[in-house]
């Protein structure tokens, strides 16, 4: 069954791909199919991910999947949070939003923080009963980036009961523990008791 991602992050792609493909579905780019980002003006992940997933639903004719995620600061009230891609503004990148963060953590000592993922799935755009699930993923920003995996903030948030942080994280036990996982896990479990 073919999927689309409301998302053209390769990285997320491979994520998800790998843990949908027992269950036969075949995850396919939106911009594959030509679909643009959609508008994200929502102030929760919950809202951002459901107007993605039906947007990529409407263009396409399939049923969608769509993530919002983010990181959430326990000292700035939870910002980045929907604006972590875009933290220091356009065009997106991961170099000035790290920059930012560590900026703006400079003089706080609570440097506690986790990732939100919300995942949203509709069979059609007009789906009256989206399958949502959401994973949280618990650490604390470190001073100075470590490693060299994973994407976005994952160099500076340690996880404390690994000594490790994101980045540096195999890619297999990432994807298991991870918010993303988490909320995969989950989505994976809702789908199956859909088939």
């Amino acid at each position: 069954m073919r999927l689309v991602l409301a998302s053209n992050n390769a990285k997320k792609l491979g994520e998800l791909s790998a843990m949908l493909e027992p269950l036969g579905f075949e995850l396919v780019p939106q911009g594959a199919l030509g679909v643009p980002e959609a508008e994200e003006p929502h102030c929760t992940f919950v809202e951002n991910a459901l107007a993605k997933a039906r947007h990529a639903a409407k263009l396409t004719g399939l049923p969608a999947l769509a993530d919002d995620s983010g990181l959430c600061v326990s000292a700035l009230g939870g910002e980045p949070g929907v604006h972590s891609a875009r933290y220091a503004g356009e065009p997106k990148s991961d170099e000035r939003n790290n920059a930012r963060l560590l900026a703006e953590l400079a003089n706080q000592t609570d440097r506690r923080a986790h990732y939100v993922a919300l995942l949203v799935f509709v069979r059609h755009a007009d789906d009256p009963q989206p399958i949502i699930a959401e994973g949280e993923w618990h650490g604390q920003v470190i001073s100075e980036a470590r490693g060299s995996g994973g994407f976005g903030y994952d160099p500076l948030v340690l996880i404390p009961e690994l000594g490790l942080t994101v980045a540096e994280i195999e890619a297999d036990e990432k994807n298991r523990r991870s918010h993303r996982g988490q909320a995969m896990a989950k989505l994976v479990e809702k789908l199956r008791q859909l088939r």
